[in-house]
């Protein structure tokens, strides 16, 4: 495998960088607004948000990115491979980050909320100055350990003829006939990645954990 290989490689792990931050920074908002549709007490709210949550967490990944390339041209919307990509991506991230952001929110104790209250704070406030700063805290290690988690689901981006990291290792192993060299820099290039992350999520989890213990 020479620097030219090396090279088309690094390009692969390039958008598969760009697709794991399209999706996440694409989900973040629609998550937060499912979350807030989540808790919401009216059900015209909060059952949209549920039905979308599980959708998209109750079908694979790979469906959802089928139904992006495939089926969005069918409606009318003739959108490059990364374009549909980052939506499939967005919208199956909006809903797990949803999902971890609603039960951070409601983890949040009652007591925080009456205080608020009491304070005569409105509705709004109360959820933007008190509950979602706590709820964002609780929710980091979950929310960590989901970028790994996207961020590996970029490979299935490759289905659909997209050129990220583990399409451009299939083609340099077409090529050089070494799969087992190519796929483990592959590899070694996901591990490099998501491990640093991976170890990130354990130390917030457990130093929040000593925290609540205190």
């Amino acid at each position: 495998m020479d620097f030219q290989h090396v090279t088309y490689l690094l390009q692969g792990l390039g958008w598969t960088l760009l697709l794991a931050a399209m999706g996440f920074a694409g989900g973040i908002p629609f998550g937060v607004l499912i979350a807030l549709m989540r808790v919401s007490p009216s059900p015209w709210l909060r059952l949209p948000a549920i039905a979308w949550i599980g959708l998209f967490q109750g079908t694979p990944l790979l469906m959802q990115l089928f139904v992006a390339y495939f089926g969005l041209p069918l409606l009318g919307f003739n959108l490059p491979a990364w374009a549909a990509v980052g939506i499939a991506l967005t919208a199956h991230a909006s809903a797990f980050l949803g999902e971890i952001w609603r039960g951070a929110i409601q983890a949040v104790p009652g007591g925080q909320t009456e205080a608020a209250q009491a304070l005569g704070l409105h509705e709004t406030s109360r959820m933007v100055d008190v509950i979602m700063p706590q709820a964002f805290k609780l929710s980091l290690p979950a929310t960590v350990g989901f970028s790994v988690q996207l961020l590996k689901g970029t490979s299935l981006a490759a289905i659909v003829g997209f050129i990220e990291l583990t399409r451009s290792g299939s083609i340099v192993s077409n090529q050089i006939y070494k799969p087992i060299l190519v796929f483990g820099v592959v590899g070694a290039m996901y591990f490099a990645l998501c491990w640093p992350l991976s170890l990130w999520g354990r130390a917030l989890e457990r130093r929040m954990s000593a925290a609540t213990a205190k």
